[in-house]
C-alpha cells in the first residue's frame, strides 16, 4: 500500500510531463507548418467595429497575436454578405468588406500582406508575415453578372462559395428548398469562368446536387472551405461519405468546420438558430439602415460567443473519418472562427490550434501528415487552381 502511495504521485507527474511534451511538439509543428485556415469571418468584425487586429481583442476568435500563438499564418478571409443583401446591395456590401480588408493591409504592411497564389503564401509566410487570401462567401454577391466576378478577381479575391444559407438565382443551397435542381446553365458558366480566371470553387453551403454538378463541371479541384462529416453529425451543411469520395477523385480539400452542430449533434439547436437568424431580415432595407441591421446582428453573435458541447477529440474524430474515406491529402482546417458562436471546448479561439494537433499526434498521425492538414493540402490546390 505504501508503495502504491509513493507510485501514484510519480505516475501523475510523468503523465503531466508527457502532456507538456505533446503540447510543445504540437506548437513546434504549428510553427513549422504553412498554417492555412480556409475560412474565418474576421473582416466582419473589422467592418462592424473598426477593431485593430494587431491588438489582442477582448472578444471574437481572431487577431494577429492569437493567430501567431495558434500557428495560423495564411487564413482565408471571408468577405461574407448576408443573403438579405439583394442585388446591387450585395455588391456594395462586398466592396465595403474589401475596403475594410484593405484598411488592415494598409495599416500593418509589416505584419500582413495580400496573397493571390501559393507562391505568394510561401513567400509571405517565410517573411514572418500573415498571408491574407481573400474569398467571397455567397454567389449572390456577383448579382448574376460575370463582369462583377471578374472585377472581384482583379481586386485580389481568389475563391467564392457558390451559395450561402439561401438559394441564389443559379444554384441551390443546402439550407433552402431546392429550386434549380443544382446548378442552372448560368451557374455552370460561373464555375467555368472561375476555372478560367483561377478562382477556387467553394462548395460549402451548397445542396448535394449543386455539389455534384460543380464537381462534374469544374476542370480544377474544388474545396469545401468550412464543412464537416455528415456521418458524424447529420446536418445538411456537412457532407456524406459519397461526397467525400467525389471530392477526393476531384483532387479537392475539405476544411473541417469547428462550428456548433458541425462537430457534435449536441450543438445542432444552436446551429439551427444561427441559420434562421442569418437567413431572414425585415424587407425593403437598403444602404445605411441595412448596414445598421447587419451590425446589430453581428454584435449579438459576438456577445453570444461561448464554448459549445463538442470537444477537441470530437474534432479529431472528423479528421479520422475524412482521412479514412477521402485520404490524408484531402483534409484541412476551415474553422469558421468569428462566424460561429460555439466552437468546441479547448478550441475556443484560433490560438488553441496546437490542442488539436496534440490530439492528432497521440492518435498516431505523423508530423508530415499533420502539416498536410495544417495547410499543405490547401497549398497544393491553390497552386493547381491559380497557376501560381
Amino acid at each position: 500500500m505504501r508503495f502504491r502511495k509513493l507510485l501514484l504521485p510519480t505516475l501523475a507527474a510523468s503523465l503531466t510531463l508527457f502532456a507538456q511534451d505533446d503540447m510543445a511538439r504540437a506548437r513546434r509543428i504549428c510553427a513549422e507548418a504553412v498554417g492555412i485556415d480556409s475560412h474565418i469571418d474576421t473582416i466582419q468584425h473589422v467592418l462592424t467595429d473598426r477593431v485593430d487586429l494587431a491588438n489582442r481583442l477582448p472578444n471574437g476568435h481572431v487577431d494577429f497575436p492569437r493567430m501567431r500563438e495558434g500557428g495560423v499564418k495564411a487564413p482565408f478571409f471571408a468577405l461574407w454578405v448576408p443573403v438579405y443583401y439583394k442585388g446591387a446591395e450585395a455588391v456594395r456590401r462586398t466592396l465595403d468588406l474589401r475596403d475594410a480588408m484593405q484598411s488592415v493591409l494598409d495599416a500593418h504592411p509589416d505584419q500582413i500582406e495580400l496573397a493571390t497564389g501559393a507562391g505568394d503564401i510561401e513567400r509571405i509566410v517565410k517573411s514572418k508575415k500573415i498571408a491574407a487570401f481573400l474569398a467571397i462567401e455567397g454567389g449572390h454577391q456577383i448579382d448574376d453578372d460575370l463582369a462583377v466576378l471578374r472585377m472581384y478577381y482583379r481586386m485580389g479575391i481568389r475563391a467564392m462559395t457558390l451559395t450561402h444559407f439561401k438559394n441564389n438565382n443559379w444554384a441551390d443551397s443546402s439550407t433552402d428548398k431546392p429550386a434549380h435542381n443544382g446548378l442552372t446553365p448560368f451557374g455552370k458558366e460561373v464555375v467555368r469562368e472561375m476555372n478560367r480566371l483561377g478562382m477556387l470553387v467553394d462548395v460549402s453551403h451548397v445542396s448535394d446536387k449543386t455539389f455534384y454538378d460543380a464537381v462534374a463541371v469544374s476542370t480544377k479541384p474544388v474545396i469545401l472551405s468550412h464543412s464537416s462529416s455528415r456521418a458524424l453529425s447529420d446536418i445538411p451543411r456537412n457532407v456524406t461519405d459519397d461526397m467525400l469520395r467525389a471530392l477526393a477523385k476531384n483532387g479537392g480539400v475539405i476544411g473541417i468546420n469547428f462550428g456548433e452542430g458541425f462537430i457534435s449533434q449536441k450543438d445542432v439547436a444552436a446551429l439551427h438558430a444561427a441559420i434562421t437568424s442569418n437567413a431572414s431580415a425585415p424587407p425593403d432595407m437598403v444602404g445605411k439602415i441595412l448596414d445598421d441591421y447587419a451590425a446589430k446582428e453581428y454584435r449579438a453573435d459576438l456577445a453570444a460567443m461561448k464554448a459549445g458541447l463538442a470537444t477537441v477529440p470530437d474534432v479529431a474524430d472528423h479528421v479520422d473519418h475524412i482521412v479514412k474515406i477521402a485520404g490524408i491529402d484531402h483534409v484541412g482546417i476551415g474553422s469558421d472562427f468569428d462566424g460561429i458562436t460555439s466552437p468546441p471546448k479547448g478550441l475556443e479561439d484560433i490560438s488553441k490550434m496546437p490542442a488539436l494537433v496534440a490530439v492528432l499526434l497521440k492518435r498516431g498521425y505523423s508530423e508530415q501528415d499533420v502539416k498536410k492538414i495544417l495547410g499543405g493540402n490547401y497549398l497544393r490546390v491553390i497552386r493547381e487552381v491559380t497557376g501560381r
